[in-house]
């Protein structure tokens, strides 16, 4: 079993409003070579939780960070024409991350919380994650 010290937040950098499944970004990390999609978890406009990689599997979504983390990703975060990074989570999605947060946060009590973009030069999730679950 992995031990997990980090939950990892990221967007799928598609535009606001934009249907995109687990099977889409599936495809899109395999063009880029991985075996599977790097993510756990991803959450789709509605709300809904959708299973990505096996949490026992190490993910492929953020370098150097991978072994010991989980990663969950929101469908969005780019505006509509693709042009600049936005927080686009939905209101279900926001409702949705939190609670699928809560869960691993009691599965894996002693993992911290944190956005993509505190490991990378990125702007990924397009929200501060960090400050916005301190306190969970």
């Amino acid at each position: 079993m992995r031990k997990i010290t980090e939950i990892i937040v990221h967007c799928s950098a598609t535009p606001e409003g934009r249907h995109t499944t687990v099977g889409d970004i599936r495809a899109w990390h395999k063009q880029r070579g991985f075996k599977d999609i790097g993510y756990h978890y991803v959450i789709y406009l509605d709300g809904s939780i959708h299973a990505g990689r096996d949490e026992s599997a190490i993910g492929a979504h953020c370098t150097g960070h991978n072994r010991n983390s989980i990663g969950v990703c929101y469908v969005g975060g780019m505006t509509k024409d693709m042009k600049s990074a936005k927080d686009t989570r939905t209101e279900p999605q926001k409702k949705a991350l939190l609670q699928l947060l809560r869960q691993l946060k009691k599965k894996y009590p002693g993992a911290r919380i944190y956005g993509h973009r505190n490991f990378a030069a990125k702007a990924c999730p397009s929200f501060d994650a960090k400050k916005e679950y301190q306190n969970l």
